[in-house]
């Protein structure tokens, strides 16, 4: 139970940074310039409903990640949320973006982190 909670809060939280990325597209492709810390750019992306729903899934990965913090150490629950950063990677690679070796070599190194991590107590109520 605590490691399918742990995968739908990293599922949603990549989730998320995908839609709030496909919405900041949009907000380029409208604008014609990077996101600009002024009313006009805030106006504009808040009229983007890519960026809402990536703001959602983030809510939704924090409650899911809520129910995670009640079962598990921080110590052992944190290293997962680097899992968002595989997934993304992975989906960058499916859409046909180039993916260096270095980056490869990074996403074996977290997921050889998270194994490790894995095979360790995970303490519960209380722990630190």
């Amino acid at each position: 139970m605590l490691v399918a909670l742990i995968l739908a809060s990293v599922a949603l939280a990549a989730a998320a940074q995908i839609m709030l990325k496909h919405g900041m597209n949009q907000f380029f492709d409208r604008t014609d310039h990077a996101f600009r810390f002024d009313g006009a750019s805030i106006r504009a992306v808040i009229r983007i409903p890519a960026v809402w729903i990536g703001l959602g899934l983030f809510g939704l990965s924090a409650i899911v990640w809520l129910a995670v913090l009640s079962r598990a150490a921080l110590s052992f629950a944190y290293p997962f949320a680097a899992l968002t950063y595989v997934v993304i990677v992975v989906y960058d690679s499916v859409r046909g973006e180039a993916v260096s070796g270095l980056r490869w070599g990074g996403v074996l190194l977290i997921v050889a982190g998270i194994v490790l991590v894995s095979r360790t107590p995970h303490g519960g109520p209380g722990s630190t």
